[in-house]
């Protein structure tokens, strides 16, 4: 899967980003598997924006984002379910966990969205690497928001996708976690010759990136 934007302006932030420099905004860029990208920005400038644009939920923009060359607006919806289904995959910044359900039964509606990608004994493995087992049969509503980030992380790596989408992923996790789960993340990109496309605030030495670009 391939995701291009041609000459993309966010339109509620269009007056702010016509006044400055940007790798992405008003560009023409592409997004491939294989392509580890981080995208740098401060608050304020689209981060969240982009992700859902690319992300197809979102179409107050003007420019074109594009699925393998056709113009998402184009696309009939359940084109786009199934490529988010086997194609693209997201940890949102908001993180969209069902807080009434537990963290194992959010997981579980991603991995059985259709043929489990992963048996349940992966789900365990993760947990366990990422230090969250103890909590898999908790509510989400009373975990910690490093914990629920945790869970929207494993969510994100059981289905299958050519393309991972983050949109700051690691923000309330301490140093530590945050090295277990991008160790976590880079294998299972390299496993299965995806890429993905992060945002965030800051610099980091998470993932060895092939493109560092500024919002």
């Amino acid at each position: 899967m391939t995701i291009s934007l041609e000459n993309l302006i966010p339109v509620p932030l269009k007056e702010k980003i016509l006044k400055r420099q940007s790798d992405v905004w008003n560009n023409h860029i592409e997004f491939k598997p294989g392509d580890l990208v981080k995208i740098k920005a401060p608050s304020g400038t689209g981060k969240t924006t982009l992700i859902h644009y690319l992300y197809a939920i979102r179409n107050d923009y003007e420019g074109k984002v594009l699925y393998n060359q056709m113009p998402c607006n184009t696309i009939d919806i359940e084109e786009i379910s199934l490529l988010r289904q086997n194609k693209l995959s997201v940890i949102f910044q908001d993180l969209r966990l069902f807080q009434h359900l537990t963290a194992l039964e959010n997981i579980e509606l991603k991995r059985n969205m259709q043929k489990p990608y992963y048996p349940i004994e992966r789900v365990q493995e993760m947990a366990e690497l990422l230090g969250i087992t103890h909590i898999l049969q908790q509510p989400a509503k009373i975990c910690s928001y490093g914990e629920q980030q945790r869970i929207a992380i494993i969510r994100a790596l059981m289905q299958p996708f050519e393309i991972l989408l983050m949109d700051e992923p690691f923000s309330h996790l301490d140093q530590e976690n945050s090295k277990k789960a991008a160790r976590l993340i880079a294998e299972e990109c390299a496993k299965r010759h995806a890429g993905f496309v992060l945002t965030d605030l800051d610099e980091d030495e998470h993932f060895a990136y092939t493109r560092y670009l500024h919002l």
